[in-house]
C-alpha cells in the first residue's frame, strides 16, 4: 500500500509500519553520524553487574571520554581495553582495587562484555576501543 502526500510516497506493510521512499532520502531517519577523525576522545558507556558497582561510587552506568589513543604512545596506538581498565583503576575505583584488578586485567570472576559479547572473543586487553562502545563488567562470584 503507497500514498503520496505533499510529493512524499511513504509505503505500508500493512502492519502498520511506513517508510519514506527512496526518491526522498531526506525524509529517512539517519543513523548517528560517526565522529569525524578529526575528534580526539570517544564516547564509552560503562555497567557494573553482580555488586562491583559498590567499588565504582555505588552507580551502575557511567559514560566516561578518553582519549582516542593512548596517551604518551611513541605511535598513536588506538586506545584499547588495557588502558580503559588501567583507567578505571586511577579514575573511577572508588574502594578495595584487589576486588576488581589483576595486574592489568580484570581479576578470576569477572565476566567483561564487549557490545554484549565476551571480550575474549574479542581479544581481551588488545580490543581497540570505539566511539560508543558499552563495556560490561558482571561478578560472577557472590556470597550466599
Amino acid at each position: 500500500m503507497s500514498t503520496i502526500s505533499d510529493d512524499i510516497v511513504t509505503s505500508s506493510n500493512g502492519l502498520g509500519y511506513t517508510s519514506a521512499s527512496a526518491t526522498h532520502p531526506e525524509t529517512m531517519v539517519k543513523p548517528p553520524a560517526a565522529p569525524s577523525t578529526g575528534e580526539d576522545t570517544i564516547e564509552i558507556r560503562l555497567e557494573f553487574g553482580g555488586g562491583l558497582h559498590l567499588l565504582f561510587s555505588s552507580k551502575p552506568k557511567h559514560a566516561i571520554r578518553l582519549p582516542r589513543f593512548v596517551p604518551g604512545s611513541s605511535s598513536a596506538q588506538p586506545t584499547n581495553m588495557r588502558y580503559l581498565v588501567k583507567w578505571m583503576k586511577e579514575n573511577l575505583l572508588s574502594e578495595r582495587e584487589e576486588m576488581f584488578g589483576d595486574g592489568d586485567g580484570v581479576r578470576p570472576g569477572i565476566l567483561v562484555l564487549v557490545n554484549d559479547a565476551d571480550w575474549e572473543l574479542e581479544g581481551e586487553l588488545e580490543y581497540e576501543l570505539r566511539d560508543r562502545d558499552e563495556i560490561v563488567f558482571i561478578s560472577t562470584l557472590h556470597g550466599g
